[in-house]
């Protein structure tokens, strides 16, 4: 995609139980979807835990920011002092799996956002267009084509955000074809940053999760993480 080399999928050794059963992993817990994250990396052998509150930050080796209102999940964030520390975490270069509402929150820019805007966690560099498929009733399941194996993936789409722009450090993972458009980036990476306009947890499809395992276990940083 957009002219990269293609990204090679680790082998299912790499993927094994066995090789997950030693990370944990974080699911912020504040609103949306995160019992499917969680019910996922259980799935995937992973010691896999909620995230309400900075001290649960502590331990873990990777965190997943769930789908759902990203306007309420960043209310929410300030309101139990998670957004510092998320922030912290993000720029620490630690692994962040944002899916939906979780692209939005961590990206550098989101357009149409609520009259009195909203925090974001700033990292990922791309600009994000919330609802940009439209209401709920004109959310969908699509066909994403990705070169991690090659293959196209179920994709759902509940008033998804769009991708409008991404940075010159940003890898587009996945994309859709929508309406009369091509190639739309849906799924991207920067560094230890992976991000989905869509739900995968909502799927059977291990892909994206077993992907984001890769990045975690590739991570090169060894020092604890304090909130």
């Amino acid at each position: 995609l957009v002219g990269e080399e293609p990204l090679l999928f680790p082998p299912p050794s790499m993927t094994t139980k066995e090789s997950t059963s030693n990370i944990k992993i974080g699911v912020l817990a504040l609103q949306g979807a995160f019992e499917e994250h969680v019910t996922m990396m259980t799935k995937l052998g992973v010691d896999a835990c909620e995230i309400r509150n900075p001290a649960e930050l502590e331990g873990l080796h990777g965190i997943i920011i769930p789908g759902g209102e990203s306007s309420t999940i960043s209310l929410v964030a300030e309101e139990w002092k998670l957004v510092d520390p998320l922030k912290k975490w993000v720029n620490e270069g630690r692994p962040v799996f944002g899916t939906c509402a979780g692209m939005i929150f961590v990206s550098k820019d989101a357009k149409n956002q609520k009259k009195h805007g909203q925090t974001l966690l700033g990292k990922l560099d791309i600009v994000v267009d919330r609802n940009h498929f439209g209401r709920q009733k004109y959310s969908f399941e699509g066909k994403v084509k990705t070169e991690l194996d090659d293959k196209e993936h179920s994709g759902i789409f509940i008033r998804a955000p769009g991708i409008l722009s991404v940075g010159k450090d940003v890898k587009i993972l996945g994309t859709i074809e929508h309406d009369e458009k091509k190639d739309m980036a849906v799924a991207v990476q920067q560094g230890s940053i992976l991000a989905t306009c869509f739900h995968p947890e909502l799927t059977e499809d291990e892909l994206w999760h077993n992907y984001f395992l890769k990045i975690v276990k590739d991570s090169t940083i060894s020092k604890p993480f304090i909130a």
